[in-house]
């Protein structure tokens, strides 16, 4: 059936996957609300996320889903649903594929449900199903191939636009406060973390590079997650700052916050992560190294501004998301990116 005339007025659209997921759907979010501007749009995100999204000017409102805490299982996401079936959505969109959000769509009966052809239970859930084109899209573009049925396109003839991230204000006062307080330099960020143990550079090689664009006389920040404090302190110790301009803030910064921090960098050193995400949308200067996963994977920070460190090895991928340790045992995925390749790239990004 064919959508593109046809209006709405209360449109849900469902991403709990992780940060870097709900980020690379913000140009479809764009697009979506310009398409049906008098539409409320409601965007679902896992929990933890929700405030990072609370002042983008497309949403109405964007709601928080435990899917790991108190909202785990097929009968929590059933009662969400009968909920939301309440509201009298009219549009509910999915680039979530998991049999969950298939149950909870079908709970809410929307007339009009958009998912993938896959996996086959989506069939009994959904009103209207694409194919993701995973082999032959980006993932940006992979999403909205939701909006197909709607007349919204995007491909690799015709790009998404650039996303945007609106940040509320308590974030940007933060970030504020955090550089004012900075010494005199060009600023880089080291995000040294994943989900992932094995999309994680080793730390001798971040440390090593803090180390050389101190030297060079820029100002180093570190950005860590909770659980993650430990693998910053390492650094900070390796990297010997005797200048003061490293500034460890590992554990200090909500989400939100390190979004507005990371904005306000020269250039931005991360994993294949949510943070590096965060810095891509915000058109940060950004080297990125990958290991386990490739750019054919289509999650890659794209455009003049980013560039990918990688090695080539028949090894890679490894999996669509990583490993908790290398399965051949070698990891020399991410162990033969040299910190020197890394600051090559960083050192014109910074002006040193």
């Amino acid at each position: 059936m064919d959508l593109s005339t046809r209006s709405f007025s209360k449109i849900g659209l469902w991403q709990t996957a992780f940060l870097g997921d709900a980020v690379l759907t913000l140009p479809f979010i764009q697009t979506l609300k310009a398409r049906y501007p008098e539409a409320e749009l409601h965007f679902f995100v896992r929990a933890g996320l929700e405030k990072l999204f609370s002042a983008q000017r497309e949403l109405t409102s964007v709601r928080a889903f435990a899917k790991r805490g108190s909202q785990k299982g097929l009968l929590a996401a059933r009662a969400l649903g009968n909920e939301l079936a309440l509201e009298g959505f009219d549009l509910w969109i999915s680039p979530h594929a998991s049999l969950r959000s298939a149950y909870l769509a079908r709970a809410v009966g929307a007339p009009v449900r958009i998912g993938y052809h896959r996996p086959w239970y989506n069939w009994l859930a959904y009103t209207h199903l694409v194919d993701r084109r995973f082999d032959r899209l980006e993932e940006i573009e992979r999403i909205f191939q939701l909006g197909g049925p709607l007349g919204i396109f995007a491909d690799t003839a015709t790009p998404a636009p650039l996303p945007r991230l609106d940040l509320p204000p308590e974030a940007l006062a933060r970030a504020d406060e955090i550089y004012a307080g900075l010494p005199e330099g060009p600023r880089l960020g080291i995000h040294p973390g994943s989900t992932w143990p094995t999309k994680c550079w080793p730390r001798k090689h971040f440390a090593e590079v803090a180390r050389r664009a101190l030297n060079a006389g820029a100002v180093v920040l570190l950005f860590a997650g909770p659980g993650e404090e430990e693998l910053a302190a390492h650094i900070a110790r390796t990297a010997d700052d005797a200048s003061g301009r490293l500034v460890n803030l590992a554990g200090m910064l909500t989400i939100p916050a390190l979004a507005a921090c990371l904005a306000r960098l020269d250039a931005c050193l991360t994993n294949d992560s949510g943070p590096m995400h965060l810095a891509w949308a915000q058109n940060v200067p950004l080297a990125a190294c990958f290991g386990p996963t490739v750019r054919a994977l289509g999650f890659f920070p794209r455009g003049q501004n980013s560039r990918v460190l990688e090695t080539p090895l028949d090894c890679r991928p490894c999996g669509l998301h990583g490993h908790k340790a290398c399965p051949l045992g070698h990891h020399h995925c991410m162990r033969d990116i040299r910190p020197e390749q890394a600051w090559d790239v960083l050192r014109p990004m910074l002006g040193v």
